[in-house]
């Protein structure tokens, strides 16, 4: 039975329970899907990432089938399922980039206050649509038909959630925040992204440079296939020492069992950097596309080689390459503000697209206040510092 026979709801939503009925397309993408979603469901959002605890259920509008996460506080998740950890916790940590310990100062002082008036309004009390989980969701291009009607069920069955969509840039989804914005959803800046566009001049001369680094220090690019469940833990350490050591534990915790489902399944394609010398895995990438557009959730390599390996350079090259042999736009996240912008790629503020106008004023208080700050002063800085 097709989805859009007339015996079936045009919107339905699914949980472990019922994961059975889900109606997963006959297709390559629908088959993906499944091996992604099922294992989820059965499982537990925590058994793939440790430092998520998620309620997990599946919506279906139309023909399309998106993840839906709902929570009530967790304020220890990580950002990619916790509004608060996002803007208060995580931010709070940021900080330290302005380069002034007057700013830090203010800022800082400004955030403790707002993360009270946050937990008071119940910040966390959330579901996220088209949540994977990653720094950045893709969203298909075409906005499905019926989305009003399942944003409907959702305030029904969740009345005293928010709902959220992560991850929003007007030049990729533009056809969407026109229809949320429609909706009475309010758009919160969440970071500045990065996208890249076909450099020339000095940006190629220093990509060429980059991959020049592969030849130079004996790294082989290892694809998809001949990486093995053997090598799931020296990709996870890698991932780590990166996202978790040098970064923040504010980031998703991935687990072996992400990495082994991950390269079973198909659903990210990782490459790894193997030094020809020593044999050992130096560095991993791991995208997924959507609709023409990439972005890479996995990014890690040895910070304990010296710098001058040039082990991010040499994946940013791989990164470049792939995404200009299939021609997909690369969405290349937030962080390393210099070094994309040097190689051509193009800033944009993300957004996250919020509905709270059946919540209770107490609320809305707390996400009024961090749209109009935001707005009005974090996109301002973020432009001018280069975040």
């Amino acid at each position: 039975m097709g989805l859009d026979s007339l015996q079936t709801p045009s919107v339905e939503l699914y949980d472990r329970a019922s994961a059975h009925r889900i109606p997963f397309p006959d297709t390559p993408e629908g088959h993906q899907v499944a091996k992604l979603l099922l294992p989820w469901l059965e499982n537990s959002v925590t058994h793939y990432v440790a430092n998520v605890t998620t309620s997990l259920y599946v919506l279906r509008i139309d023909d399309m089938l998106v993840p839906v996460t709902v929570n009530n506080k967790e304020y220890e998740n990580s950002y990619v399922c916790s509004p608060f950890t996002h803007y208060v916790t995580y931010a709070r940590e940021e900080l330290y980039k302005l380069k002034s310990s007057f700013l830090e100062s203010i800022l800082g002082w400004m955030l403790d206050g707002m993360g009270l008036l946050l937990k008071a309004g119940h910040m966390n009390q959330t579901v996220h649509i088209n949540n994977g989980l990653f720094s950045t969701n893709l969203y298909p291009t075409r906005v499905p038909r019926n989305l009003i009607e399942g944003l409907r069920l959702l305030r029904t069955k969740f009345p005293e959630h928010t709902i959220i969509f992560r991850s929003l840039t007007p030049i990729l989804n533009g056809a969407w925040i026109h229809v949320l914005r429609q909706e009475q959803f309010r758009f919160i800046p969440s970071r500045q992204v990065y996208l890249f566009a076909p450099p020339s001049g000095k940006a190629r001369w220093l990509i060429k440079r980059d991959r020049r680094l592969l030849i130079k220090n004996k790294y082989e690019v290892v694809p998809p296939e001949r990486l093995t469940l053997t090598d799931v833990p020296r990709l996870r350490l890698l991932y780590n020492m990166v996202y978790l050591e040098k970064h923040s534990r504010c980031n998703p915790w991935f687990t072996e069992a992400f990495f082994d489902q991950a390269l079973l399944s198909g659903t990210l394609q990782i490459y790894a950097l193997r030094n020809e010398l020593t044999g050992t895995l130096d560095a991993v990438l791991g995208f997924y596309v959507k609709d023409g557009v990439m972005t890479t959730p996995v990014f890690g390599y040895d910070t304990s080689l010296p710098r001058e390996v040039g082990l991010y350079r040499m994946l940013s090259a791989v990164l470049i390459d792939i995404s200009e042999q299939f021609g997909w736009q690369l969405h290349e996240s937030s962080g390393a503000a210099e070094f994309k912008r040097n190689r051509g790629a193009i800033p944009h503020i993300e957004y996250s697209a919020v509905f709270d106008a059946d919540l209770p004023w107490i609320r809305r208080a707390g996400w009024t206040v961090l749209d109009r700050l935001l707005n009005r002063i974090g996109v301002p800085l973020m432009r001018k510092w280069k975040l």
